[in-house]
């Protein structure tokens, strides 16, 4: 079920129109309505926002939908109230309910064709949050923002992580025409939280939150001052905690806290700088349920599979590693946490990538780090073969393997990484959820 991805990137342009979500909603009565909500938008990053920012308002007592999109293993991950997914039956029956509203819609001349995938299933997360009478819902942007499914919320804040080139064929081919889509989230007299990021980006944004009278809310003070050098800023060896973090003492609400987050590297600290901004927010607006406290509690419970995750070592396989860096933003951050937890050993990777990705660049990045790479290919139509990767990969100088099938590229990379090397499986969210399967993690 996890070659099954964000259909988004395979539905016909006239599918992008907020009014025929709008109308759907209407069908439905506006289940959108009936629950307060953040809305998150970003290149990179925003479903690590929305899992941390998730995890804190749960800590907090407070009971917390998050939606997400893709999906690693089963598309009920996208849909989550305090943590657990939405139960088979339930997801089947909201779904029969959006499908009959919408048919019905359809042949009304109400609508002129059926709703896409994730319009579906975006319609299929309000009517769950609003039935289960969630106190409040987290909702990542699943492309772009401005025409987003998502984008027919009236969020209490809005949330903007970091953007860089991606899905230029929808959003644009620079950093300013897709700030632009990343900035249409941004309401009227509105509440903006970011962070400063490329010039670009930072004058789309901020021109926009003039435009709108909205009111920005920076981020910067809670990215900790430190770098991993200090002795304040600890990540613990393997020998010491089999889960990496990041460990640093923070002002927050007027008292300090550790912050100890299991989204490891540095990207992720802006993450997290978001995810307590907004948090800090929401408890000025209405939720003082919201403390310094459970702000903590929160960081250090966040659960966001296949972002650094470390599967330690066993005596039957290596430690391995599951990334999904699926950009050349997000190699980066890979490569910046590698260095940091295993600068002195051997890496092997499993990489592969869907074909409409940057791969040259992903793999000019990624591959130098590797002793041997092994080029596959997760169950997608989109994915690249392992000969195109090998073809892309080739100037890297990196010994590179084809073997198709993920489970035995897999299989083969713990034969070669033996007891010395780390596994690192990356290069896009199918291939990491499709290892997760492989691996039953």
């Amino acid at each position: 079920m996890y070659a099954l991805g964000h259909e988004l990137a395979q539905t016909p342009s006239h599918k992008f129109d907020l009014a025929h979500m709008r109308v759907l909603l209407a069908g439905l009565d506006h289940p959108e309505l009936r629950f307060p909500s953040v809305l998150i938008a970003g290149t990179n990053g925003k479903g690590s926002t929305a899992a941390t920012l998730a995890s804190i308002l749960q800590a907090s007592g407070l009971k917390t939908g998050l939606y997400t999109s893709p999906h690693l293993i089963r598309l009920n991950e996208r849909i989550c109230i305090d943590g657990a997914e939405i139960g088979d039956d339930e997801f089947a029956g909201l779904h029969g309910q959006v499908d009959r509203v919408a048919e019905k819609l359809v042949e009304q001349g109400d609508l002129p064709w059926h709703p896409s995938f994730f319009e579906m299933m975006t319609a299929i997360a309000f009517l769950y949050f609003a039935r289960e009478r969630v106190e409040i819902a987290v909702l990542e942007v699943g492309m772009g923002g401005r025409l987003d499914a998502t984008n027919v919320v009236v969020p209490l804040v809005s949330v903007i992580t970091d953007i860089s080139l991606d899905h230029q064929k929808f959003l644009g081919n620079t950093v300013s025409e897709i700030a632009r889509e990343k900035a249409g989230i941004i309401r009227p007299g509105g509440v903006v939280v970011t962070l400063p990021q490329q010039p670009e980006a930072n004058d789309v944004i901020g021109n926009t939150i003039l435009d709108l009278g909205a009111h920005g809310v920076n981020a910067v003070p809670f990215v900790p001052p430190v770098s991993p050098a200090s002795p304040e800023f600890r990540v613990p060896s393997p020998e010491q905690d089999p889960v990496p973090r990041y460990r640093y003492p923070l002002q927050v609400m007027g008292k300090q806290i550790l912050v100890e987050t299991p989204l490891t590297g540095r990207h992720q600290l802006r993450n997290v700088a978001l995810a307590i901004a907004t948090a800090e927010e929401l408890a000025k607006q209405k939720f003082s349920q919201i403390t310094a406290q459970t702000i903590q509690r929160g960081v250090r419970e966040t659960h966001w599979s296949g972002r650094f995750q470390v599967i330690p070592a066993s005596a039957d396989q290596p430690e391995i590693v599951l990334d999904v860096a699926h950009n050349p933003a997000g190699a980066w951050a890979l490569r910046s946490a590698l260095s940091e937890r295993y600068d002195d050993r051997p890496l092997i990777f499993v990489f592969g990538a869907m074909r409409d990705k940057a791969i040259s660049e992903m793999t000019d990045i990624l591959f130098p780090m590797a002793e041997r790479v092994i080029a596959t290919r997760p169950e997608n139509p989109r994915a690249a073969s392992p000969e195109e990767i090998q073809q892309a990969g080739s100037r890297s100088g990196t010994e590179i393997e084809m073997i198709a099938e993920v489970d035995r590229a897999i299989d083969r990379a713990r034969v070669v990484a033996g007891t010395r090397a780390i596994v690192v499986i990356t290069g896009s969210i199918y291939l990491v959820g499709a290892a997760m399967d492989v691996l039953n993690t």
